[in-house]
């Protein structure tokens, strides 16, 4: 409960960076499907800046993390540079040592990491061990909609879903999630060589690169397998802006399909 990344409006509230996400993709793919010039290289860098330092100063460090995964898929697809790949991640190094020096919370959780059994009663593991201890009651098969227990475990609708996903509906059906999402990947690059144009591949790629991102965030976190962050899993997670956004980034998806197209001129013809 550090981030700052919600804004209210009475009984309403909003997630800026989810809504962002589609912005995000948007500048990254019109900027770099031109010919690359010096002007937009630099205007996707500072707009990419410019979101990482807002989160930043929301301290939504899990956010900035798909951002900057998102980055490099963009860059990557259309430079094919190795070097600038490196030099970026080479950047993000020194950004994640001057986050865990000047916000030693994150640090906390690293510490954490890994031992969350040891902190059973405070907030080093309180959460993911009540998610591996409800999710293995849980089966294959689960206890019923409904029915769970870390429902009551605060975010367990949200950044733990996954967890609860395990316990209420079964394994099977939590690991066919993960499937589905991960599948997006593939049929965003099958997409790629019949794509109408550049712009549409990169959106496509990065959309599905951002969503298969999260969904390891999420899950790999929440298990312990990773530190947690505070992401929301694609589609699952409770939150509208989250819906908003996914729904947006799958759209990018069905953009990229050639065969939509080729269908709607078939029929006019």
């Amino acid at each position: 409960n550090g981030a700052r990344n919600w804004v209210t409006f009475g009984s309403f509230s909003v997630q800026p960076s989810e809504l962002i996400k589609i912005a995000f993709l948007i500048v990254g793919a019109s900027t770099l499907d031109r010919l690359q010039t010096y002007r937009n290289l630099t205007g996707f860098i500072a707009f990419s800046a410019l979101c990482m330092g807002a989160l930043f100063l929301m301290k939504d460090f899990g956010t900035a993390c798909i951002f900057f995964v998102t980055f490099l898929i963009i860059a990557f697809m259309r430079s094919g540079s190795f070097r600038t790949i490196f030099l970026a991640c080479a950047v993000a190094v020194l950004g994640a040592f001057l986050i865990l020096r000047f916000r030693p919370y994150v640090a906390q959780r690293f510490a954490a990491w890994r031992h969350v059994w040891e902190h059973v009663n405070d907030s080093g593991g309180y959460q993911q061990v009540r998610v591996l201890s409800y999710a293995a009651t849980g089966g294959l098969f689960g206890v019923g909609l409904g029915r769970g227990c870390l429902k009551d475990v605060f975010a367990g609708d949200s950044d733990l879903v996954f967890g609860m996903l395990c316990e209420e509906e079964g394994l099977i059906l939590a690991l066919t999630v993960v499937f589905i999402l991960t599948g997006l990947t593939f049929y965003a690059r099958s997409d790629v060589t019949r794509s109408r144009s550049t712009l549409y591949s990169i959106l496509a790629c990065g959309a599905a690169g951002m969503l298969l991102f999260q969904t390891g965030l999420n899950v790999l976190g929440a298990t312990d397998v990773l530190p947690l962050t505070g992401v929301t899993l694609p589609f699952i997670s409770l939150g509208g802006s989250s819906m908003v956004s996914v729904w947006g980034l799958l759209a990018f998806l069905k953009a990229n399909d050639e065969r939509t197209y080729a269908a709607r001129r078939h029929r006019r013809n």
